[in-house]
């Protein structure tokens, strides 16, 4: 009798439970309260930083699957799309946030819309574009990233010995794995040489000392940028040095760095296309692929040694000076987006992306790199079952506070757009993406 007495007051406890309570017991937080305090705010903070701050995948914007446009057959194909784009910019979050947006018929080569468009905003990822162009401008879509394999002194056929030194030149290439790693031992053992009798050493001589880029937060934790990368990270001379041990390969004084000399033989050269980094660094946003392209674009194919920021900002202002804008009303502080110090326009994205599509080698090596809407990278799931999806390929940004996308487009006339979209001071990522994915839909509708 008392357990029924129990659960009948339960009962009325529930019902009589307050709707705003209800609610909050709906919430994260409530449900979390069952955990302890301090698994609470770490489960926040974990959800919160994941909403800001990356180029995820999987926000799925469901309201840009059911937009649809009228369109007016008095006016004008151009006119409806103003209409449209106007109407768009009546959205509520523009009175919080800031929007730079311009949009480039590339068919016609004149500006269809524009709205904010010479607005200095962070770009977040989008910056990775400007790199992209201006590496491609600068080093063509044949550039190739190197890792150099060399010995010193002489080789002994009869003790099997390399009497000198072995050199890796590093040349920052981020798609250096265990295969290419493999490589480089079966080329030793393939010299007849099981032990060195010196030390093994890395040449870092292809860019600076500095090992993160200007302006990143402190406490990001940020890839390091070292011109010799193993797996992406910085443990290159490690993981060569007790892989070359495990295949039976010793040498005598352990490793260290020190400057290619003149007299250094080369024993195997390890390339990547500067297109199949491009493609991981865009479709995934891989920042340490980009800052890698920075520093490619920084050493102008070996001409800069000791490369640093500068030679890259150096040559990404001489493009901007090519496309007629002047190079000092921007910031360029990196190569991938992540400083909080890029400050850029939607008019100048858009004239860069102009300026490629004008390139035809520059054009189809940047368009294929660039995430497909619906399909591939970071926009596999945005503006699906829209006609912007298989349609738009562009790139995403995202870091806390900032939301962008640039890329081109064909619109329903047909003809090829190239736009640039970018958002400062939200702190929703889903509703920055939905209203860059509406205009997307209203062009492609």
């Amino acid at each position: 009798m008392k357990n029924k007495s129990v659960v009948i007051l339960f009962i009325i406890a529930i019902i009589s439970f307050p709707l705003s309570a209800k609610k909050h017991f709906n919430s994260v937080d409530s449900i979390c309260a069952y955990s302890s305090k301090n698994s609470l705010e770490k489960i926040s903070q974990k959800q919160l930083f994941k909403e800001l701050s990356s180029d995820t995948t999987e926000e799925d914007d469901v309201d840009s699957a059911i937009i649809s446009f009228e369109y007016n057959n008095i006016g004008s194909w151009k006119e409806n799309i103003t209409k449209r784009l106007n109407n768009i910019l009546t959205s509520p979050m523009l009175k919080t946030v800031q929007a730079g947006i311009m949009i480039w018929d590339l068919t016609e080569d004149s500006i269809l819309f524009k709205y904010n468009e010479r607005l200095l905003l962070r770009p977040a990822s989008t910056m990775k574009c400007i790199t992209a162009i201006a590496s491609l401008d600068k080093l063509s879509s044949a550039y190739n990233y190197q890792t150099t394999l060399y010995y010193t002194g002489n080789i002994n056929d009869s003790t099997q010995s390399l009497e000198g030194d072995v050199y890796v030149l590093g040349g920052m290439d981020p798609m250096f794995g265990k295969s290419d790693m493999t490589s480089f031992v079966s080329a030793i053992k393939n010299l007849g040489i099981r032990h060195i009798t010196g030390t093994l050493y890395a040449d870092l001589s292809f860019k600076d000392s500095n090992i993160f880029g200007q302006g990143w937060c402190w406490d990001d934790k940020n890839a390091i940028l070292t011109p010799l990368l193993y797996n992406k990270k910085d443990d290159f001379l490690y993981s060569f040095y007790h892989m070359l041990n495990l295949n039976g390969i010793t040498i005598a004084n352990g490793y260290g760095i020190r400057n290619l000399p003149v007299n250094g033989k080369e024993i195997i050269n390890i390339t990547h296309k500067i297109s199949d980094i491009m493609d991981h660094m865009m479709k995934v946003s891989d920042n340490l692929y980009a800052e890698s392209m920075f520093y490619q674009l920084a050493s102008n194919k070996g001409v800069n040694k000791q490369s640093s920021a500068n030679n890259a900002r150096f040559y990404i202002k001489q493009l901007i000076r090519k496309i007629g804008l002047v190079p000092s009303v921007y910031k360029i502080a990196d190569g991938s987006g992540l400083s909080l110090y890029n400050y850029v326009s939607a008019e100048l994205e858009v004239k860069l992306l102009r300026y490629a599509y004008q390139h035809v080698d520059i054009y189809n090596t940047l368009l294929n790199t660039l995430p497909l809407a619906g399909v591939s990278g970071t926009l596999r799931k945005r503006m699906q079952k829209t006609p912007a999806a298989r349609n738009v390929r562009a790139k995403t940004g995202t870091v806390i506070g900032v939301s962008s996308l640039a890329g081109y487009l064909t619109a329903a006339n047909g003809h090829v757009i190239a736009f640039s979209i970018i958002n400062n001071g939200g702190l929703s990522n889903r509703v920055m993406h939905s209203f860059q994915n509406k205009i997307c839909i209203a062009l492609c509708q």
